[in-house]
């Protein structure tokens, strides 16, 4: 008889805790998967930040160190842009150039790159389980002199 009343104690107390571990996952899933958009989103900004760079940076030596005859600095900045869109094509990135003259003859260049975070790259997401993922911004600038060959000032 009290062989019988100690396993029914022990299934009782087994019973009572079954749903337990179903009911933790329930209330923990959500925050890791929130923790691991926000993870991949910024691994993938940080990626994207280090390519920008220096792309950005190679186009304005190419197309505005050294402009060909007539071109002026809004036709450098349009090849600029030009060359960084058709080297990052991808939905969730936007690109700007904006340019402007300094004194001395100096061109500044400045490219601003816009991150929309995905989920796992299966679209654009503005949020997650109510939490929010705003766009992310990446600027960089570039102080050029723009040389023009055969040309005397």
């Amino acid at each position: 008889m009290g062989m019988m009343m100690l396993r029914r104690a022990r299934s009782k107390g087994l019973h009572d805790r079954c749903g337990q571990m179903t009911v933790e996952f329930a209330v923990a899933f959500p925050v890791f998967l929130i923790v691991a958009v926000i993870c991949v989103n910024a691994l993938l900004f940080f990626a994207d930040c280090a390519s920008f760079d220096r792309l950005f940076r190679d186009a304005v030596r190419v197309h505005a160190a050294s402009p060909s005859y007539g071109q002026t600095l809004e036709d450098s900045r349009v090849l600029v842009l030009g060359t960084l869109e058709e080297s990052v094509q991808r939905d969730n990135l936007s690109i700007d150039v904006a340019v402007e003259s300094q004194s001395g003859g100096h061109a500044k260049f400045t490219a601003t790159e816009r991150f929309a975070p995905t989920l796992f790259g299966l679209g654009l997401k503005s949020s997650v389980f109510g939490v929010a993922l705003p766009q992310i911004e990446h600027s960089a600038s570039m102080t050029i002199d723009c040389y023009k060959p055969g040309v005397l000032l």
